[in-house]
């Protein structure tokens, strides 16, 4: 084992470095990972690169803390903590749940984890098959919450918003067996993708081929916002008869008016599951939930501004960085 290590670390908005660091050792409850692959979350990326708080009335200090914002890692176990029996050293793993920022990130060659953050997977994956697992743990729980409200056997569903999220959602759609699935968005690029993952309609949010009529035959009889953003979301309240859920971070006041009372359930978002993350697994396993076509490009850290550029230009839905290239 190498006493140290590269690690990404954004030092100001702007500017990242891929400098020396020593290699972590595990604690308590911990294992070390041999990082393989990590996939953007491209509004983690864009926000922290940009000096730019994602949440609402949150704070940034710079220099960031190392390693993050990266959370979508895959890797190999090489090293245990004290009193750690499982999971074994050489044990491919995922990152299911992100920790927080308060502790360094996987954009590194090696990063220590708890082990309730990892997840056992299949040796010889693709990186870019796998990495993206904790995006499809955190779709699969609104789809669990969606489900509550309304069955989607049948449903005609709709995902507005086709980056990382919405793409996931697509699929999950057709694998919670809607009839008939739409995506929503302004890029005709993105509309292409989310036809190839399954969605039989694809169109910008255009309200002439969308009339704002909950109970037409164009509405949605429940959708997801992947955007975050209120016109989005409103677009589809204004058009949906059952529920809305809201994936992507919301930072502004939406209104719930009198044409929704009618039946409308609109929904935030839940909490982490580690049942949510098997049952992401499995259908990737299964074949039924493609993560790779979510990476437009492979590239090593070292040009991790790059990747970052792609992502603000729109011109990649996610980036999968190679420590080790």
């Amino acid at each position: 084992m190498p006493n140290t290590m590269k690690q990404l670390q954004i030092v100001e908005p702007g500017k990242a470095e891929w400098r020396d660091a020593p290699v972590p050792q595990p604690g308590p409850g911990e294992v070390l990972v041999k990082v393989h692959g990590v996939t953007t979350c491209p509004q983690w990326d864009l926000h922290i690169m940009d000096g730019i708080p994602m949440f609402p009335d949150g704070e940034l200090t710079y220099p960031y803390t190392p390693g993050q914002p990266g959370h979508e890692g895959v890797g190999e176990v090489v090293a245990l903590g004290p009193g750690v029996t499982a999971p074994k050293v050489g044990t491919p793993v995922s990152m299911w749940r992100d920790p927080g920022h308060h502790r360094p990130g996987c954009y590194a060659q090696y990063a220590a984890f708890d082990i309730e953050n990892l997840i056992e997977v299949p040796p010889g994956l693709p990186v870019e098959a796998i990495a993206p697992l904790e995006l499809a743990m955190c779709v699969q729980v609104s789809f669990d919450q969606i489900a509550k409200v309304c069955d989607l056997g049948g449903a005609r569903f709709g995902v507005s918003g086709l980056g990382p999220a919405g793409l996931v959602a697509i699929q999950m759609a057709r694998i919670r067996g809607a009839r008939h699935v739409v995506g929503i968005d302004p890029l005709p690029q993105r509309r292409e993708i989310a036809a190839r993952l399954g969605a039989q309609t694809v169109a910008p949010p255009d309200p002439q081929l969308f009339p704002a009529d909950r109970w037409g035959d164009t509405a949605l009889d429940a959708a997801l916002d992947a955007t975050g953003l209120k016109p989005s979301i409103e677009f589809l309240m204004d058009r949906t008869r059952q529920v809305v859920a809201i994936f992507g971070v919301l930072r502004e006041q939406v209104e719930f008016g009198p044409a929704h009372w009618g039946g409308l359930a609109l929904l935030g978002y839940g909490q982490f599951s580690r049942q949510a993350a098997q049952r992401a697994l499995d259908r990737v396993l299964s074949g039924q939930l493609d993560l790779a076509a979510l990476v437009t490009k492979k590239l090593p850290f070292t040009r991790y501004a790059e990747g970052v550029a792609l992502l603000r230009t729109k011109q990649a839905v996610k980036i999968c960085f190679l420590p080790w290239e």
